[in-house]
Parts: structure tokens; sequence; C-alpha cells
């Protein structure tokens, strides 16, 4: 499938990465020693929710256009560091702005870490390098996601997240996905990875998911969100996480998250979430 995400800003699956997202920086950044993150397929990592791209699908209305209403305490103390980027983004660029992973790391990363944003298409990378590339703790770079994720490991900061979030153009990228994560892990173990997915149908997933857990030296989580029942292989009916040396808080962050944005976001009454731990335990 082709997931651009001009296309898709601001949709179920945005609301969900994002969100979880924003609760691992938070974690990582308890601590004042810097960190590194390293975004490798950035996109253009500002979204205009009225273009003619968000336009063409109105995905964002049953996404991010779903939490205006509040959800119970309890689910909004784990949302408000996103609901705060999202605010600060519109307060900067206007109520129809959303922010793609470059946009909310601009508003998240302290002055003592980096961001690295990576995006190979030649426009988006443009308009990206223009967006962020004097910003002095944020550096762009035109070059394809998968080299840049081995070669730009391990940072000089030993601290940090490297998020991975290809659009899945091309035949059999979800498992290269695992592939790639099992060799970083050999050049950094100890770092933090979020490996984004979209869902069609559950079983390549799970085939996914049992190599990472037989092969993976590391603990990690699968969390994924369903909006739609993925019996029907026909559409995008969910989207999902691999995170690999996750923060421990993060597995009981998602069983409240997941199951309100499941509620919440669900399309034809049909809404459901996992979240399993998988590779040895933590």
């Amino acid at each position: 499938m082709n997931y651009r995400h001009a296309f898709h800003a601001g949709n179920f699956a945005d609301v969900m990465k994002h969100a979880l997202l924003v609760r691992i920086l938070a974690y990582l950044q308890r601590k004042e020693t810097p960190l590194r993150v390293i975004d490798t397929h950035a996109g253009i990592g500002l979204y205009d929710l009225t273009s003619d791209e968000a336009g063409r699908t109105g995905e964002w209305v049953e996404g991010i256009g779903r939490l205006e209403e509040v959800f119970s305490p309890e689910v909004e103390e784990i949302l408000a560091p996103y609901r705060a980027v999202i605010a600060e983004v519109r307060a900067r660029h206007g109520e129809n702005a959303y922010p793609g992973s470059p946009a909310i790391l601009r508003e998240v990363l302290r002055r003592q870490d980096r961001g690295v944003f990576v995006e190979l298409h030649p426009a988006d990378h443009a308009v990206l390098n223009e967006a962020f590339n004097e910003v002095t703790n944020l550096k762009v770079m035109h070059l394809d996601g998968w080299t840049a994720l081995h070669a730009l490991i391990p940072p000089k900061e030993k601290r940090g997240l490297v998020l991975i979030d290809p659009p899945y153009e091309e035949p059999n990228e979800l498992d290269r996905l695992a592939t790639e994560l099992l060799a970083a892990l050999t050049k950094w173990p100890t770092g933090v990875y979020a490996g984004w997915y979209p869902i069609k149908d559950v079983a390549p997933v799970d085939a996914v998911a049992a190599r990472l857990h037989e092969a993976s030296p590391r603990p990690g989580l699968r969390l994924e969100l369903y909006v739609d029942d993925p019996r029907d292989a026909t559409r995008l009916n969910g989207s999902g996480l691999f995170v690999i040396n996750p923060p421990w808080s993060l597995k009981q962050e998602a069983e409240v998250l997941l199951p309100a944005l499941a509620e919440r976001l669900s399309r034809r009454g049909y809404g459901a979430y996992r979240c399993e731990a998988f590779g040895p335990p933590a």
C-alpha cells in the first residue's frame, strides 16, 4: 500500500502513533542527560488539514477530529503531552495544522537533545529541509531511511529513540521492518526502537510478531489499535507499533489509552486493541 503522510495526516493511526511517541519521549526525558531521536521516514513534518491531499481522504475527521471531547481523567493524563504539542503547533501555524513526527519532536526535544529527520522523496525533503534544518538541534538528511537507520547508530549521546515509519510502498516491507530492527539491535542494543505498520490483514503481522518474539535479544511490545474488523482485508483496519526496549511504564499506559481510543475512533461499531509483550522478559 502507499501510505504517504500527507494523505493520512491526523487519522486514527497518527493519533495512536503520536500519542505513544510523546509518552516514550516523556519517559526518556526524565533524565537530564541528552538523547538523540532519529526519524527515518520523516515526510514533510507539518500538515494542513484543509490541503488537497488531506481533503481527498478526509481521514482526519475520524481521527484527531474525534478528540475534541475529553476522555476520563485517567486517559486525559496520558494524552496531556500530546494535546499540549498540538496546541503549541496550532498556536504557531493555525487551527488547521497537524504535526507530523518532526514537528512533534521540534516541540518536545530539549536544548541538549538532538533530532535527525531523514526523507528520501525529493519534494518532501525540500519542504522538510526548509522548515526544520535551521533549527539548532535538528538536522535534515536526504537519504534512504533504511540506509540512514544503520548509518546513524549508535549515536554519540548513547541514549535515544529511532522512529521507523515507512510508506509501505514496496512488497514485503513489514518483513523488512523486522529484519532491519533485528540488525539495528546488533549495533545499538540499548536504543529504543518504534516501528510503525498499517494493518489490513492480521496474519502477516502475526508472522512478523512471532519472528520478533523468537529472535529479538531485547524485550518489546506489540501495540495495536483497530477501528474496523480485520476480517475484511481490503481496507486499512488498524495500525501498530513494535516498540523494542520500551519504557517500563509504556505497557501500563497503553492499556489505559488504547481501549479508550478504540472506543472513540471505531468505525461501523468495531473497535479493538492489542498490548502484548514479545522477546525476553523485561
